[in-house]
């Protein structure tokens, strides 16, 4: 599984997650994150539709989406569907 966590400058949500992110990617050290600015990969948006930032796109071992959050969220949420989705 990975984690496309997609963001852009001066986004106040975006800057509240990172240090959730970072606390995530600690204790999982095997979850493949990457992190992307949403203005220098179009191509990206529409791919998958981006409609909020920052947007994480939970990714299968294929490359297909599984699972997607927008906006703020609970580190909690997130440990859970990484948990639930590792094998994926």
């Amino acid at each position: 599984m990975k984690v496309l966590k997609i963001g852009e400058k001066g986004c106040e949500d975006c800057e509240t997650m990172v240090p959730r992110w970072k606390e995530i990617e600690k204790e999982y050290p095997w979850l493949e994150t990457e992190y992307i600015e949403r203005d220098e990969h179009p191509e990206l948006v529409e791919k998958y539709n981006l409609l909020a930032i920052p947007s994480f796109i939970f990714l299968d071992k294929e490359g297909k989406e599984i699972l997607r959050f927008s906006k703020i969220v609970e580190k909690d949420v997130l440990t859970k569907a990484i948990l639930e989705n590792k094998d994926r």
